[in-house]
């Protein structure tokens, strides 16, 4: 990274890799952007048995996301795979932990994004979507969708919505990323990106 470009967080988790690769996408989308710079990481999964842990630095993918990268950020994508409707436990409690973030106001006024992955077509893409934006509006963030004007958005059979990204990866997590949702996700890392820079701008 360079010291001029704008650093943005893509936090994901991911168990099968369909939500990985979203984040790669968004990643690309970021990194088009003249100026931006994308910084991709992800949470350590949770047990319900309390003895086991994650390893300090995970096997593969991105490092472990750490609360200064919060502070650090200039804007945020953030992605989970669904869970009953829901995000992952192990990225809501990654959110639990961000008090102190909050009470500081470290991510308000901040522009983001949602993604996500689903093992079945109506599995619950948008309802995951709608449960990530809640914490960042309780931290004052400012929600970037996905615009009519990007013409996959009504064609697409495989994902996408005007609440984020999202793919439908099967039950297997064997579906290919669509041309579609592709198209989806990057341009989404770019609106994300480019929005970022026009708060810069605005606030110098």
């Amino acid at each position: 990274m360079t010291a001029s470009s704008l650093p943005i967080l893509v936090l994901y988790y991911s168990r099968h890799g369909a939500t990985r690769k979203l984040a790669e996408l968004i990643g690309q989308g970021i990194d088009s952007v003249s100026g931006c710079e994308a910084r991709l990481r992800t949470v350590p999964a949770v047990s319900t048995v309390t003895e086991a842990t994650e390893p300090d630095v995970p096997a593969e993918g991105a490092p472990y996301v750490e609360l200064r990268d919060l502070e650090e950020c200039a804007a945020l994508a953030l992605g989970s795979p669904t869970r009953f409707g829901n995000m992952a436990a192990a990225m809501k409690y990654f959110w639990d932990g961000t008090t102190s973030q909050w009470l500081a106001g470290a991510l308000n006024g901040k522009p983001a994004c949602v993604f996500t992955s689903t093992g079945s077509l109506h599995g619950g893409q948008e309802t995951t979507l709608l449960s990530m934006m809640m914490p960042l509006l309780h931290h004052g963030m400012l929600i970037v969708g996905v615009p009519y004007s990007m013409p996959e958005l009504m064609t697409t059979t495989s994902g996408g919505t005007p609440y984020g990204a999202s793919h439908w990866s099967g039950v297997n997590g064997n579906q290919p990323i669509s041309a579609e949702t592709r198209t989806l996700a990057i341009g989404l890392g770019r609106r994300l990106a480019e929005t970022a820079l026009r708060l810069k701008d605005q606030s110098q």
